[in-house]
């Protein structure tokens, strides 16, 4: 089966965020499973582009103008990566905008111009696809076309993130020179607003969003940002498939990051990875409390104003219980870096480190006790799956993914993986982390627990495995 898979980035050239890493591993495991996939990108002003050759030129009709555009193709892990060419991303210095808090005015008008050139780099390259398989806002108008032009491919949809939907002007809509019908626009009828994934939601033949908890989750008024009563609607037609994680690049056994590699069956490395984590981070080097980490955006949907704010503030609550040790890793609100800044500089076990980095990332989540992930909904989330299997039991949130992925050990002693709290609350956090911190201290509980989790199945070859049985539901053409 021919798959197009259309989407703003996709690793290894380009990400901003999880988004990304799917494209980047559910192709190669499609492909693995002899599934034709090819993903069509933006090439970006920052994509290296050796190795790419010129595949296809065409003309995007918009308002203004005939706009000239071109495609360059690159196989990579038995994918076919085309590029889209044209001044809106090969002249711009990021993806939405120069930084992630400045997106582009014309966000609009450069991804109507993507969408509608995936319809037509498959008429001008020949190449005939059976699905084509759209992700996110900036794929949204993607059926539209499909349908314009005369495509008989199947749609499918898939939801990453429901909070960010492609929102714009009315007037944007018109700047594609094509009359969109009402499916792309929400709000009341005298200030109808563009909403890109609105429209993908409602004219693609399936939808699936990342995991099963999220997609009843997104069915609800809390967490379905406007949408819950379109997506009850589709409820039919809606499937939630659990994303899986990259086991090449996340392998304690064999990590570039660090030296001391580890399994399931010899945990000897983690324990000397650990002492030297704590050694560099400051904190004392002592294996007689547990180490707990958290590697994330620092914002309010991860949890950080349930940490920090308030009248109830936990971390600090947690900290003076001098009986865990803390490290913190990523960037964000500047509020709360301070107050994170603060904190460390009062509490001699708590790390913190106002940063980002592979290496980081990587040797953090190695040498871990705990992984803390408090965050307000979690469509599917990657890093308790890397938790899970570099042995560091998550601490988290029953939300989307999270529950999908993590077995409680208080509810189910002899197959849990880590501890899961129901309510966002600070009395909530602070029993998951209390119950996780007793627990460290029954090691022979402790130890098959850690192996079980080693052992849990998160490869992408089950997601692809379901991805498949929903596209031969839809048939070949």
């Amino acid at each position: 089966m021919n798959v197009l898979m259309v989407s703003s980035e996709a690793v290894p050239f380009s990400k901003s965020g999880g988004l990304a890493d799917v494209l980047g591993s559910l192709s190669p495991a499609l492909a693995r499973k002899g599934e034709s996939i090819r993903i069509f990108m933006p090439m970006y002003s920052f994509i290296e582009k050796k190795g790419f050759r010129k595949t296809t030129e065409f003309t995007v009709p918009m308002l203004a103008s005939d706009e000239k555009v071109s495609t360059l193709s690159r196989h990579l892990g038995g994918v076919e990566y085309v590029g889209l060419c044209h001044p809106y991303f090969t002249e711009r210095k990021g993806i939405y905008g120069d930084t992630s808090f400045t997106p582009y005015p014309d966000n609009a008008e450069r991804f109507t111009l993507f969408a509608k050139a995936s319809v037509l780099y498959l008429l001008a390259s020949g190449w005939d696809a059976d699905i084509i398989h759209l992700h996110d806002w900036t794929a949204g108008i993607v059926p539209f076309y499909v349908r314009e032009y005369g495509l008989k491919a199947h749609t499918v949809f898939t939801i990453h993130n429901l909070a960010y939907q492609g929102d714009f002007s009315r007037y944007d809509a018109v700047l594609a020179g094509d009359r969109l019908d009402e499916r792309f626009f929400s709000g009341p009828q005298a200030s109808r607003r563009l909403n890109m994934l609105k429209g993908g939601i409602e004219a693609s033949d399936k939808i699936t969003t990342v995991s099963p908890t999220y997609a009843d989750e997104i069915q609800t008024e809390k967490y379905g940002c406007g949408l819950d009563w379109l997506l009850r609607e589709r409820k039919d037609d809606l499937k939630g498939i659990l994303n899986g994680m990259d086991t090449h690049e996340w392998n304690p056994r064999a990590d570039k990051f660090f030296p001391e590699h580890y399994s399931s069956r010899d945990l000897s490395g983690k324990r000397e990875l650990r002492a030297r984590i704590q050694k560099e981070y400051g904190l004392e080097v002592r294996d007689d409390i547990p180490l707990f980490a958290m590697i994330s955006r620092i914002a309010d949907q991860k949890g950080y104003a349930e940490l920090l704010g308030g009248n109830h503030p936990v971390l600090e609550e947690l900290l003076l219980q001098k009986n865990f040790q803390m490290i913190i890793v990523g960037t964000g609100d500047a509020h709360y870096e301070e107050k994170l800044k603060e904190l460390s500089a009062r509490y001699d076990n708590l790390s913190v480190k106002i940063a980002f980095s592979g290496k980081t990332a990587h040797e953090t989540e190695g040498a871990a006790d705990f992984f803390l992930m408090p965050s307000r909904y979690e469509p599917c989330g990657l890093n308790q799956m890397y938790s899970l299997h570099y042995g560091t039991l998550p601490v988290a949130h029953r939300t989307g993914g999270l529950a999908d992925t993590i077995v409680d050990i208080t509810e189910n002693p002899e197959s849990g993986t880590g501890f899961l709290f129901d309510n966002l609350s600070s009395e909530a956090i602070i029993d998951g982390v209390n119950r996780a911190i007793a627990f460290y201290g029954e090691k022979d509980r402790l130890a098959k627990a850690v192996r079980r989790a080693m052992t849990t199945d998160l490869s992408w070859d089950r997601s692809a495995e379901e991805y498949i049985e929903l596209y031969n539901t839809l048939g070949n053409r």
